[in-house]
């Protein structure tokens, strides 16, 4: 019993040595209320690409300037003079085109130099063949006599077109201020007979396709001004336009052949290309109606059949 206080004070003092030793090794512990720890390191704010100004366009990669006109409702003889152009072919990426006319442009009437069309989209006419040798003289032919008959006819339509086609709408001419309401009283009819074989899809397809045989009538829809007759924009093969106001014009595209060129008034109804598949998997028309340079659903403006 006399080494009991000794041993009990050996304990303790080992105790305390054991305790001394571990706490120096133990690293700190720092409590951190919630929500202090460090932020996360957040994604640098993804830049969108700038919007053109109003009445500009930023040239992109694989553009054309009659890609371009076309998209905006315009000619593209018009974004030649806006811009300056001295050829329509030479455009680059990046390059910022003006498809509007400025204040100046729009209350100034400037006559201007005809400019070459780009190549390839020359209007493609069908030509006439000659009389076989063992036939009788072609003037005295029956075919002949067609001819000359068929060119009568088609010289009382180009002395009416001009008249029909100044006056698109009532108490208005193409290319002067057409407002909204003055469209609306554009005349229309179906360019061409057929069974649809494509509505508007506003995502997918901009216009209507309607089948038909090579070489059928493809008629304007409405009376306007040739804006363009030629094979220039990739996808239309064969390709018409028809300017009908300031806001509206119509599209003929995969003809065969095209009748008219580049500048003809047009009356409504009035053949302007022959159907086929030109740039197209199968023979047919595809019709759109664009305003003010957006596709728009051409049975809003057609007649119900």
């Amino acid at each position: 019993m006399k080494h009991t206080p000794r041993l009990v004070l050996l304990t303790l003092t080992l105790g305390l040595v054991a305790g001394c030793s571990s706490t120096s090794r133990q690293a700190p512990v720092i409590e951190r209320p919630v929500g202090s720890s460090t932020a996360k390191a957040r994604p640098a704010p993804v830049r969108e690409a700038p919007q053109d100004a109003k009445g500009t366009y930023t040239v992109r990669r694989g553009d054309t300037l009659l890609r371009i006109a076309f998209d905006h409702g315009q000619s593209y003889r018009d974004l030649v003079t806006w811009n300056n152009l001295a050829d329509p072919d030479d455009i680059k990426v990046g390059q910022v085109l003006r498809v509007a006319p400025n204040e100046r442009q729009a209350s100034t009437a400037v006559v201007t130099t005809p400019v070459p069309m780009p190549p390839d989209s020359r209007p493609s006419v069908p030509r006439k063949t000659a009389p076989r040798a063992d036939k009788k003289a072609y003037e005295d032919t029956a075919d002949a006599r067609s001819d000359k008959a068929g060119e009568r006819a088609e010289t009382v339509v180009a002395a009416a077109a001009p008249a029909a086609a100044a006056v698109g709408v009532a108490g208005s001419r193409v290319g002067s201020t057409v407002t909204a309401t003055d469209d609306e009283k554009l005349s229309w009819m179906w360019p061409s007979d057929g069974r649809i074989i494509a509505t508007f899809d506003e995502g997918k397809s901009k216009g209507i396709d309607i089948a038909g045989r090579a070489g059928q009538q493809v008629m304007a829809a409405g009376a306007g001004k040739v804006m363009y007759a030629g094979s220039g924009i990739r996808g239309y093969g064969n390709l018409v336009i028809v300017k009908h106001s300031n806001s509206l014009l119509s599209a003929y595209a995969h003809n065969r052949a095209i009748v008219v060129k580049e500048g003809d008034n047009v009356a409504k109804g009035q053949v302007i290309a022959e159907m086929g598949d030109s740039d197209a998997e199968t023979v047919k028309l595809h019709f759109e109606i664009r305003q003010q340079g957006k596709p728009v659903d051409p049975s809003r403006f057609l007649p119900s059949r």
